[in-house]
């Protein structure tokens, strides 16, 4: 009996000591989420592990309360609203060992400061590429075919009738379509794009893509393809050669009858260039997910033309893409500070 009793005892003790040991495993990290309305399937993941502290609004956290939050931070769950640059990394300071962003682009972090501190870089490549290039070619659709102007014109009385000639756009059947930048985006914008039997694929991109064979995209100079082209979609990311690529000169080079579409980053394009490209009706449309700035000031020329449409940067705005974006960033996050391959990490 005395035994038995012994043995329960040490069997607590036992349970105790590993209970302890787990309970100050799972808060042995802090993370700071810059913002509310993160999803909440990777924010939870965070919150078993970790002590988690969340900006409380569902907008972007301002710059001074950044700073002072990230203090003693072991990782940052960003989105590409929040500059993470040197002045934010002195803040955080030497705790601080993962920057994960809820993005597959990542022009808002300085990789090279981040890289010099052995700072890990995590974000979200592939999952919103479906997400994109459907809402590229909605965009794309819903520019060409002047859907925002007609739905006005039925709401407030301008249509009377049918006509023939009126709310009259190009279609994608036997156009030229190119695409700059053909990564994953480019191409899944491309296998669109062909399901509308268009007569020709262009793309320019700094190195050939063998997956373009199965478009038959062809590639082109910058040049040839703003030449040639119907329709211009930019799906490059932001780097210091595609920075205002879509320029006067570009813009200058394109059909007068060209559409152009941007769902990649605003500082890609010249704004200025794109303005006074579309009042003297150089090209003929634009449609714009990305603006500079975002969001874009309400007074913004843009939204005085009646050939440019904008969309609040909702490219990968599905709901299965934005929980499986914030999944991985959670993801990424722990497999980092538990010293595991990070399953997207930005090299």
């Amino acid at each position: 009996m005395i035994y038995k009793r012994v043995a329960a005892f040490y069997r607590r003790v036992v349970y105790c000591k590993e209970l302890t040991r787990n309970m100050s495993e799972v808060g042995k990290y802090s993370v700071f989420i810059t913002r509310s309305d993160m999803p909440d399937i990777g924010v939870n993941l965070l919150k078993k592990e970790c002590n988690v502290k969340l900006w409380e609004k569902p907008s972007p956290v301002p710059r001074a309360e950044f700073l002072k939050e990230v203090a003693g931070t072991n990782g940052i769950y960003c989105a590409l609203t929040d500059k993470i640059d040197k002045e934010l990394l002195d803040a955080a300071g030497p705790n601080l060992k993962v920057v994960a962003t809820i993005s597959v682009g990542y022009d808002h972090i300085d990789v090279q400061e981040c890289k010099r501190r052995g700072i890990k870089i995590g974000y979200t490549p592939d999952v919103l590429t479906d997400a994109t290039a459907e809402l590229t070619l909605a965009l794309l659709l819903s520019t060409s075919r002047r859907l925002p102007e007609a739905q006005r014109e039925a709401r407030t009385g301008g249509w009377v009738s049918w006509a023939p000639t009126w709310m009259t756009g190009p279609g994608l059947a036997g156009s030229t379509v190119g695409i700059v930048g053909f990564g994953r985006i480019g191409q899944a914008v491309a296998r669109r794009v062909k399901a509308f039997n268009t007569s020709k694929i262009l793309y320019y991109n700094r190195s050939e893509k063998p997956e373009a064979k199965e478009t038959g995209a062809v590639k082109v100079s910058f040049d040839e393809l703003l030449r040639d082209s119907d329709f211009v979609i930019c799906c490059a990311a932001l780097v210091s050669e595609t920075k205002e690529i879509f320029n006067k000169s570009a813009f200058d080079k394109m059909k007068n009858t060209a559409v152009f579409i941007n769902t990649s980053r605003g500082g890609t394009v010249d704004q200025d260039a794109l303005i006074e490209a579309l009042k003297t009706n150089n090209i003929r449309a634009a449609g714009l997910d990305v603006t500079t700035p975002e969001p874009l000031p309400l007074d913004s020329p843009l939204f005085k033309l009646k050939n440019c449409v904008i969309l609040p940067h909702i490219g990968s705005a599905t709901i299965e893409a934005r929980n499986t974006m914030s999944e991985l960033t959670a993801n990424n996050i722990l497999t980092a500070l538990n010293g595991k391959d990070m399953p997207a990490e930005l090299k």
